[in-house]
């Protein structure tokens, strides 16, 4: 989880690799409407999300005896709640990192329908992991390979307990 520009899909990618399992970008299971709004610089309301968050909660639902990792924004508690009914099970990364690095990064991207001007709204609208929320928060400075050990490492360190938030 985190804001755009955080890495998630390649850190999720090398997760889902190093634990053998599958992996989905959340933003494959945008509606084409979510995508276009994006596009045009408009952010999403929570009523756009919630059918994108139900697609990405069904697909962890469907991933739960086996195991899968999905990279998802997942900025507000509300989010991450709804995503919890549908898998009671998940574990969130959380990939921080400050807006002049984010937007550092974002800059550099190409082909990707998210732009720069919508990071404010998503810095305004992220709610960090709570106490109670089995996940970490891992700090994106560092490389994708170096960013995905600590993931991996705060997921096996048994971290997927609640309370125990690293």
């Amino acid at each position: 989880m985190g804001v755009a520009g955080t890495g998630k899909t390649t850190v999720g990618a090398l997760l889902a690799e190093a634990l053998g399992v599958p992996y989905a970008e959340a933003d494959s299971f945008h509606p084409p409407a979510n995508v276009a709004k994006m596009t045009a610089g408009r952010p999403l309301d929570d009523s756009d999300r919630e059918p994108w968050l139900d697609a990405i909660g069904a697909w962890a639902r469907q991933q739960a005896e086996s195991g899968g990792v999905v990279s998802c924004s997942a900025l507000k508690r509300a989010y991450r709640d709804r995503l919890r009914a549908a898998a009671p099970h998940v574990f969130f990364v959380h990939l921080t990192g400050d807006r002049s690095l984010i937007a550092r990064r974002m800059e550099q991207r190409r082909d990707h329908f998210m732009p720069l001007t919508l990071l404010d709204s998503q810095f305004a609208a992220l709610e960090p992991l709570q106490p109670d929320e089995a996940g970490a928060a891992v700090p994106v400075g560092a490389g994708p390979e170096a960013v995905t050990r600590r993931a991996l490492a705060a997921f096996r360190d048994g971290s997927a307990a609640p309370g125990r938030l690293r």
